[in-house]
Parts: C-alpha cells; sequence; structure tokens
C-alpha cells in the first residue's frame, strides 16, 4: 500500500533518528522514477529531515533554509500528503513552528510526523515490531556517528560514482567535437 522506501524513511526518521540515511533512502527513491515523473512530496519529506539534521548538529542556518523549502513544497502537496497517511495541516504548523524556534536559535527537540491513517500507522508498528524497534525514541545525542554521519561514513563509492560521470562527459565531449 505504501512503497517501502516511504516506510523505511518513517523508521529511520522516528524509530532511529537517522536524518541522514532518510535523506538518502528518499532521494535514491525519488530519483529513480523518470525525470518526469519526480514527485515534489519526496523532495520535501527529504528536505525535513536534512532541516532536522542540520538542527540537531547546531547549523541553523542550513536547517532554516532546508524547512523553509520543506514547507514552501509541502504547502502545494497537501492531498498527496494526505494520500500518504499524513495530517498535512498539522504538519505544517509542526514545520512553521520549527522554523520558528529555528529563528531564535532554540536548541533541537525530536519532532515526529503526525501519521493519520490508521493503515500506515499498522504498518509503520509492524515493520518496527519486525525489527525490534521501538515506534518513536529520542535522538542519542552522544552517538557521534548519527549526528556527523555525512563527514565520517565512507565516502569511497561516492567518489567512484564522481569519477565514472567525470568519464562519461569527457567521453560526450571528444565525441561532440569529432
Amino acid at each position: 500500500m505504501y512503497p517501502e522506501p516511504y516506510l523505511e524513511y518513517l523508521i529511520q526518521f522516528h524509530a532511529e533518528r537517522d536524518y541522514f540515511e532518510c535523506h538518502e533512502i528518499l532521494e535514491e527513491y525519488w530519483k529513480s522514477a523518470p525525470a518526469n515523473e519526480r514527485q515534489p512530496v519526496w523532495v520535501g519529506l527529504i528536505q525535513i529531515a536534512v532541516a532536522l539534521y542540520h538542527h540537531r548538529r547546531g547549523n541553523f542556518n542550513g536547517a532554516i533554509k532546508m524547512l523553509s523549502s520543506a514547507i514552501h513544497i509541502l504547502d502545494k502537496q497537501q492531498m498527496k500528503l494526505q494520500e500518504l497517511g499524513l495530517d498535512s495541516i498539522t504538519l505544517l504548523r509542526l514545520l512553521e513552528q520549527r522554523l520558528e524556534d529555528l529563528h531564535q536559535s532554540l536548541p533541537y527537540q525530536r519532532m515526529d510526523l503526525p501519521i493519520a491513517s490508521q493503515a500506515l500507522r499498522e504498518c509503520y508498528q509492524q515493520a518496527c515490531r519486525q525489527r525490534h524497534l521501538p515506534e518513536f525514541r529520542s535522538s542519542d545525542m552522544t552517538n557521534e556517528f548519527l549526528l556527523n554521519k555525512h563527514t565520517l561514513r565512507d565516502r569511497q563509492e561516492v567518489r567512484e560514482e564522481r569519477m565514472r560521470q567525470l568519464k562519461l562527459r569527457e567521453l560526450r565531449r571528444s565525441n561532440g567535437s569529432k
């Protein structure tokens, strides 16, 4: 009923509080669709996770930028949010409140996405039970890897992909100039 990457996003968001992973999961899912079929709702959800990642690390400017963009996108995607089982009005209210907190440089506090659909709630609860995870937990503010994942993760795959893309561009250029 719900895309598997979306359920994984919810698990990472609420049970693991791994906002970086939320971003990775949904970005890959969003990019897997043909460019003309990519849905902006996924970008908005990605940006919420990125904003919370920044906020938790004390990067208020990055959090404000991401959250402002998420609000702008998701305000136009309220029907899609409801189809995804979220309470769009409550979510937008939470995001606006968080944006105010960020402008006041208030410290990070966990935020839960408002699940409105009983079907989504049940799917999410079942996925958590299967992994022996709590449905919700607070961020472990002592977990250095969780807090700074973007700088501590293995980047070899990213470097290899960049090199592959660079070689493809060079090949296209050389073929176009002949």
